[in-house]
């Protein structure tokens, strides 16, 4: 094994306990990043970072922070405890998320859309000032080709227990609002020495799929890659110097690819932006 050369930077993936988030924590690591495991399995994160440490034998830095997305309070106080170390951030990775779960978070959001979105929104904005502090930073948001099934966003039934039989709907929903987040946090940023990225990492076999019917499952997993596949396209727009100058933009196979029409309406990711403010008092 090579030496492992701490860089001095900082990032923070969501959902780093299993699947991609665990990839890109141990590859981040490994390439000397100090990083956060923000997650609500502190076993499961205990485990990705034992296996961490064992991979680069003790060198390596990676640590576990407490957070459940699908709670405002909880996003708050991971924010809180994170601030609290005096460390800069420079890598914001927004990994987590599910599909076909059904009902509502704590804080009264359909469930996959609190968690993929406006879980992912507000801890954003409580570590923005963070970000811009301690530039140039990113902000990888971790969307779905799935987004093009949405064909706008519907803000009465965010707030409503899933509805549809899958939950199939309200995760292209959730994952159309993360491309238009990216879309204006890019545009708000602008300028900042922040940069925000939205990606498709494939249709990955990982437990996002645990709620789904079996049946539906095996016929997805004829598609599905694996997580250290499926993590490039964070990895890629996390750590590549020549998208220092791209934001705001969507990737699919590690390249900017064009999102749908309703991913690029600027109006529509104006409205998220200020009805997701509203819901999370910031």
């Amino acid at each position: 094994m090579t030496q492992i050369k701490l860089n001095g930077k900082v990032a923070l993936v969501t959902g780093a306990n299993s699947g991609i988030g665990a990839v890109t924590a141990r590859e981040l690591a490994l390439q000397g990043y100090h990083v956060f495991l923000a997650c609500r399995d502190a076993d499961k994160a205990q485990q990705v970072i034992n296996a961490i440490d064992q991979q680069s034998r003790g060198q390596a830095k990676a640590e576990f922070i407490p957070l459940d997305l699908a709670s405002l309070d909880s996003i708050r106080a991971c924010a809180a405890q994170f601030l609290a170390k005096k460390l800069p951030l420079n890598l914001l990775i927004c990994n987590a998320g599910l599909a076909g779960h059904k009902g509502m978070t704590k804080s009264g959001f359909e469930l996959t859309f609190g968690v993929c979105h406006v879980g992912h929104f507000l801890l954003t904005q409580l570590l923005t000032e963070k970000l811009i502090e301690s530039k140039p930073a990113r902000v990888v948001v971790v969307s779905s080709k799935a987004h093009r099934h949405a064909k706008g966003i519907d803000f009465d039934a965010v707030i409503r227990p899933t509805e549809s039989v899958g939950a199939l709907k309200e995760y292209a929903v959730a994952k159309l609002a993360n491309v238009l987040f990216v879309k204006e946090l890019g545009r708000r940023l602008y300028g900042t020495g922040v940069t925000a990225y939205a990606v498709h990492p494939g249709v990955v076999s990982t437990n996002v799929w645990r709620s789904l019917p079996k049946p539906m499952v095996k016929v997805l997993s004829r598609w599905m890659i694996s997580p250290e596949e499926g993590a490039q396209a964070t990895l890629y727009c996390a750590t590549q110097p020549q998208l220092s100058g791209e934001t705001g933009m969507y990737y699919d196979n590690c390249k900017v690819t064009a999102s749908s029409l309703t991913a690029q309406d600027i109006q529509l990711a104006r409205l998220l932006w200020e009805k997701s403010s509203e819901w999370v008092k910031y």
